[in-house]
């Protein structure tokens, strides 16, 4: 029996329906779009070890490997790219910076054996539970100081070559509102190359480690270290991405649920596994940790085509494209004054997307505990408010995560207590701090 079936005449999209993850076209046509879907992934994918300063070629080739080791494990039921998680880069700068590569991809392969743990226990279990550890006001709140608390290391870059980082960022944010569709979701992309250009332009391109690159040779790989001091300070730091990546998972399957199947739903706890197992190899190796990506979903949307012939194809060409040093040099060329226009605009989205779990979900911010659970999260990321013991330190993300998950729960906790008069019978009226209703 063959992994797919062929859809229609194999050359086009039957008016109103969709091409299923066990369906395909044409071989020709499967591979053009798993081509887009390559192009797609790849300005979000390249950017992350660009600014991590990881290799850019180990990421590519694990990026690939992770795609169709999800393939594999969601038995090639949930069409998917891995691609590079934004996630770690707030985490990853920060480890890298006090303790070294070693320790940040032990930090990467902590969050996945903790991911795919998390995929087992919805296997078996089902995600009702998380839907309680994380409703949406707090998932917002992760989401959101994650991409705030980079602001900082955005300006860095910025203010080294402010020309040539204003250009990028006006080309970013011009590509996205002037384009619609494919172009649009590769805003970013489109603004690093027209940055690029004019970095060219102005002579910031230092082209030497291209130039002694060779074409064809095998990723620089680099080993997970978890003996080194202050790894484990390290990890603590990578924990709330854990629930940033359960988040995009989820979402990633019930959007193919609702254009597919919705028996694809079914597969979460699998998707889950195969993320952290991507995770985890990549960690192990010098890859950053990935995740599933939006830009490959809209490339779905945009085609209606959701087969997992496409996806195979896009992870193959990763991996031959992370086969070349030049490639990984060209992107490590990429000058300052670029990073920090696009970033400038990449980790304010991040944030941005925080925001938009509030809005969608209908958060009620008259109540008082919302209001302190993404507030003082918040602070805390953007202000960069760390705890220390001897040599163990927490950063601001995970302190900021651990205030919106603690703040949360204890102030609702505390909202029923009261709801059963333990106190006096009654509730007692409180008005919150911007004029809304009484907590709870």
């Amino acid at each position: 029996m063959p992994l797919w079936s062929l859809h229609g005449n194999g050359r086009t999209v039957e008016p109103g329906k969709v091409v299923a993850p066990g369906e395909r076209l044409n071989w020709p046509a499967t591979i053009a779009i798993g081509a887009q879907h390559v192009i797609a992934m790849f300005g979000a994918t390249f950017l992350v070890p660009v600014l991590t300063g990881f290799p850019v070629s180990t990421t590519l080739l694990f990026s690939g490997i992770g795609t169709i080791l999800f393939l594999l494990i969601t038995r090639n039921k949930l069409p998917s790219y891995l691609g590079s998680s934004f996630a770690f880069i707030a985490p990853v700068t920060a480890a890298t910076a006090s303790a070294g590569m070693g320790s940040a991809l032990a930090g990467i392969v902590a969050v996945g054996v903790l991911l795919a743990a998390v995929g087992f226990i919805v296997q078996f279990a089902g995600l009702g539970w998380i839907d309680r550890l994380m409703p949406p006001v707090v998932a917002g709140a992760i989401v959101a100081l994650i991409g705030f608390n980079l602001a900082p290391v955005a300006w860095t870059n910025f203010q080294q070559q402010p020309t040539t980082a204003t250009i990028t960022l006006a080309a970013v944010v011009l590509f996205s509102v002037l384009f619609r569709g494919f172009l649009g979701r590769i805003s970013i992309f489109l603004g690093v190359i027209v940055g690029y250009a004019a970095a060219l332009i102005f002579q910031e391109v230092d082209f030497t480690a291209v130039a002694e690159a060779a074409w064809l040779g095998f990723p620089e790989f680099h080993i997970a270290d978890f003996g080194k001091p202050g790894t484990w300070s390290a990890i603590a730091m990578f924990l709330p991405v854990v629930l940033v990546l359960i988040a995009e998972n989820v979402g990633h399957v019930r959007g193919v649920a609702t254009m597919t199947d919705p028996s694809a739903n079914e597969h979460t706890g699998r998707a889950l596994i195969a993320d952290g197992a991507a995770t985890t190899l990549a960690g192990f190796f010098g890859g950053s940790g990935t995740t599933t990506y939006g830009e490959n979903i809209g490339v779905m949307a945009a085609t209606r085509v959701y087969s997992t012939a496409a996806y195979w194809v896009a992870g193959i060409v990763a991996i031959l494209l992370a086969m070349s040093p030049k490639i990984g040099a060209i992107f490590n060329s990429i000058p300052p004054g670029v990073l920090g226009g696009v970033t400038t605009a990449l980790y304010g989205l991040i944030g941005i997307i925080g925001i938009k779990i509030w809005v969608d979900n209908r958060v009620d911010f008259s109540r008082p505990v919302n209001q302190y659970t993404g507030a003082v999260a918040l602070v805390i990321a953007i202000a960069g408010f760390t705890m220390q013991w001897g040599d163990f330190q927490l950063g601001a993300i995970v302190v900021g995560s651990a205030a919106a998950l603690l703040i949360y729960h204890l102030g609702n906790a505390i909202a029923r207590w009261r709801r059963t008069g333990a106190d006096d019978g009654g509730p007692i009226p409180a008005v919150g701090p911007l004029g809304g209703d009484p907590v709870g």
